[in-house]
């Protein structure tokens, strides 16, 4: 690399951790043009800067090169695949089993763009057209599923989705979910049912006021949180769902890889 170092550039120990699964085709082929770390690299700046794919530092591989190789890594699903494997590393290293019994469900809305608008739905209560980010994590708050819908749609109408894909991921191990009380109903709980999942709302105590943290509930708020560090999911600034839902993926990924490399170093 004859560039100057940017902060989010991968560390030689997380490339490779990484590298594995970004490697689609050899190294030499004929067709690569530019090194596929540079164009990790790009890709970590720009979900953390969160600048347009067009203004990408002119250092980096050029902006089409960075979009068109991480939609491949998003279709060919490798950060998912990223995110599964660490996530399971990382409960094994703080003595849970490797697959959650138990996860989260919860929403984040994100304002849309011109890019984004023509999907968006109409937020009621924020009175803007968002996007919807459905998410469900285990009790550590690392990423088990997530899909995008318009912000009209309800919660609970999600249940059967999340249930599917988080059974899918984690090999039927989830037991129960605990959900606000966006998702109480007999629909919500019938189509977790249906997946062998328990869903449990957990209720703010009416006589409380303020900030309150809510048993298992926060833990997917504190995800939240550790997603506003990635300025690229503040907005829904993508024209495809899938690029939204790629780009989660990626943000977890790069969170777990930092402390995965971390633990292993403490532990060295």
């Amino acid at each position: 690399m004859e560039r100057k170092a940017y902060p989010t550039d991968v560390s030689d120990e997380e490339w490779a951790f990484v590298a594995p699964y970004l490697t689609l085709m050899k190294q030499d082929a004929p067709q690569r043009d530019y090194p596929l770390r540079e164009v990790f690299n790009a890709l970590r700046w720009i979900v953390r800067a969160g600048a347009p794919w067009r203004i990408i530092p002119h250092d980096f591989p050029p902006w089409h090169v960075v979009y068109e190789q991480t939609q491949r890594w998003i279709r060919a699903g490798v950060f998912e695949a990223m995110a599964h494997d660490l996530r399971a590393i990382l409960r094994l290293a703080h003595g849970r089993a490797a697959q959650p019994s138990a996860a989260i469900f919860d929403s984040r809305t994100l304002q849309s763009s011109p890019e984004s608008g023509g999907r968006a739905g109409y937020d009621g209560a924020k009175r803007r057209k968002r996007s919807k980010v459905h998410l469900a994590v285990d009790t550590l708050g690392h990423l088990l599923a997530l899909h995008v819908t318009p912000a009209n749609e309800q919660d609970r109408a999600q249940v059967a989705a999340l249930a599917q894909q988080v059974q899918a991921v984690s090999g039927k191990t989830v037991q129960v979910a605990y959900v606000d009380a966006g998702y109480t109903g007999a629909e919500p709980a019938e189509a977790a049912a249906a997946e062998g999942i328990q869903l449990e709302v957990v209720k703010l105590d009416a006589v409380k006021k303020g900030f309150v943290l809510l048993p298992k509930r926060w833990v997917i708020e504190r995800s939240f949180g550790w997603m506003a560090r990635f300025r690229r999911l503040a907005r829904d600034y993508e024209r495809l769902p899938e690029t939204v839902a790629g780009l989660h993926f990626i943000a977890f990924a790069l969170l777990m890889v930092a402390r995965v490399v971390q633990l292993a170093i403490q532990s060295a």
